[in-house]
């Protein structure tokens, strides 16, 4: 017999995982107090986010929050608020988000089954400022893309799932080149041109850094930096 605490969910429901992209890279450079600091900081903004009627967060891992939606829309809306408004500040890390759609067992506080796990995996496949979707939040999620442009990434196949899923970008249709500040090469966080501690001409790119501990950092090992877009 089902336990009581146990309760499905149904296809309504909007799973988006949101995290911080080189969260290592950013530890290594500025300690785990600093890094910390900001990992909290993050998933309270996004707990802000949310209205009484537009669904929960999950739970919060370290510098990852998983939220539960009860509209494709709504999710689609606030990935992208995560992405270009909460975390495009100067000195703010990088995020990625990923969502899909579909029906979850709950248990206690928490959720599980296939929907959810997809939603994790493609979370996991976001770029630094990328919010993954699904074809069936594109689709459920529709009426909330009239100001959102959306640009098809192609399909991914992940482990231990049979079938190919197609995924797609999603962005402000006003800001076509998606509004994003230089990243610090080495703890991959937002830097604003003009607040930088130092700029650094490597090669043909010129490098902002948010601290000189950063940019020293680069200067004693370039080669350890350039073209390195750790995610972990």
């Amino acid at each position: 017999m089902r336990s009581a605490s146990v309760r499905r969910v149904g296809d309504e429901s909007t799973f988006m995982f949101a995290d911080i992209a080189g969260f290592t890279a950013l530890t290594e450079a500025h300690g785990d107090d600093e890094a910390a600091d900001l990992a909290l900081e993050f998933c309270r903004r996004v707990s802000r986010q949310l209205g009484p009627e537009d669904g929960e967060v999950v739970k919060t891992i370290g510098d990852a929050v998983m939220v539960r939606l009860t509209s494709a829309g709504r999710a689609i809306r606030l990935g992208v608020a995560i992405v270009e408004d909460l975390m495009s500040e100067h000195g703010q890390p990088t995020v990625r988000v990923g969502m899909h759609s579909g029906p979850a067992t709950r248990r206690g506080g928490d959720y599980f089954g296939t929907t959810v796990n997809l939603a994790a995996r493609i979370a996991a496949a976001a770029a630094g400022g990328e919010v993954l979707i699904s074809e069936t939040v594109r689709q459920l999620g529709a009426a909330a893309l009239s100001d959102v442009a959306v640009t098809a990434r192609g399909e991914a196949r992940f482990r231990n799932v049979a079938a190919p899923v197609a995924l797609y970008a999603v962005h402000r249709a006003h800001e076509p080149g998606r509004r994003q500040h230089p990243l610090d090469p080495v703890c991959r966080m937002a830097v604003v041109p003009g607040r930088e501690a130092r700029r650094v001409t490597h090669g043909d790119t010129i490098h902002f850094f948010c601290s000189e501990l950063c940019a020293d950092r680069f200067s004693a090992a370039p080669g350890d930096y350039v073209g390195s877009m750790r995610a972990t």
